[in-house]
């Protein structure tokens, strides 16, 4: 994976930003706040936006990475964002459905289907279309990063249909959307902070959670249960965010650099996540752990059972919002 990631950083650094030579860059340092450790892949991201930021101003600016929630967790982080005392942090979209309730649109189920869906689908009009409302809540979004898709993983039995939920105790994040799908499947869900999953699971107090494949490895979740299904349920992206009453004592030169440096960011860390992803799918099946895909006849079940979440979802997202990217997912799909 590092040379992998070295190998890219080269090659995007080689291609420089299209700054004008005569730019200038105050002095400045800027930290970023993460929830996640040091080894996930937004650290290859960190570092590729770390060493543009440095070139690209002739090392006016420092960046400091601060991980595992050392700032305060992604939503305390985000609002530290908003009122100018910090300046950015890389979180997923889900913590903040409270700040922005459209964001809630990428916890709806079965939203995407692959991963290139998720690259165009944020990378195009409806990923710009989110962005564009970020500044009213005093943040910007400079890029969108990758998070992944979701598993299920439990101590109880392999999910393989929509009767093997009943009644499983799943943790859910505190998300209404999330907590609204996994009651519609019928199983016991239940809110909880991610400290508190692996004593949770570890006691028996729930029988199973949902994340990343690349979560439930650094977690050590197969430790202390038995199956993953591959539901692959939701994708989740990160967002790169900036303070937005800082940003606005930029000059445009800083502010393009910011935009240029996290897009230069965006490939590494996508690739990263997604090899990671498959390594440690490997690492929870040499853990032990069974594994299983879902049939195609199985998973339209549990996608039709589900269908009524978007409908009662709509009020908090926005109808408009949920319509946007059903359409342009239409069109990517070319349906």
């Amino acid at each position: 994976m590092k040379t992998f990631v070295t190998t890219s950083m080269a090659a995007v650094l080689a291609m420089g930003v299209a700054l004008p030579a005569h730019a200038q860059f105050n002095d400045r340092t800027i930290r970023i706040a993460n929830g996640i450790a040091e080894d996930h892949p937004v650290a290859d991201g960190v570092d590729v936006f770390t060493q543009c930021v440095d070139e690209t101003s002739g090392g006016a600016w420092t960046v400091n990475a601060f991980w595992s929630s050392a700032l305060g967790d992604d939503l305390q982080s985000t609002q530290s964002l908003r009122s100018g005392t910090l300046e950015m942090v890389v979180t997923s979209t889900s913590p903040l459905v409270a700040i922005e309730p459209a964001l809630g649109v990428f916890d709806l189920p079965f939203l995407i289907s692959s991963d290139e869906e998720a690259d165009a689908l944020l990378d195009g009009e409806f990923g710009q279309y989110i962005a564009d409302m970020m500044p009213a809540v005093g943040l910007v979004n400079l890029s969108w990063w990758e998070n992944g898709f979701r598993n299920l993983s439990n101590s109880v039995r392999p999910v393989e249909t929509l009767a093997d939920f009943e009644g499983m105790r799943v943790r859910v994040m505190q998300n209404n959307i999330f907590l609204d799908t996994f009651q519609t499947l019928g199983t016991n869900a239940t809110p909880m902070a991610f400290g508190e999953v692996f004593t949770a699971l570890e006691t028996g107090a729930i029988d199973a959670q949902e994340n990343p494949y690349v979560t439930i490895d650094t977690s050590r979740f197969f430790e202390v249960q038995d199956y993953v299904s591959n539901t692959r349920h939701a994708y989740t992206p990160f967002m790169v965010l900036f303070s937005g009453p800082i940003f606005n004592t930029l000059s445009e030169e800083e502010q393009q650099m910011l935009f240029d440096c996290a897009a230069e960011g965006q490939p590494v860390q996508r690739a990263a996540s997604r090899a990671l992803s498959e390594e440690s799918l490997q690492r929870i099946i040499d853990a032990g752990l069974e594994v299983n895909d879902i049939s195609p006849e199985a998973m339209a079940e549990i996608r039709e059972a589900v269908a009524g979440v978007y409908e009662r979802s709509a009020e908090s997202i926005g109808a408009e919002v949920i319509e946007r990217a059903q359409a342009e997912l239409a069109a990517i799909r070319g349906e």
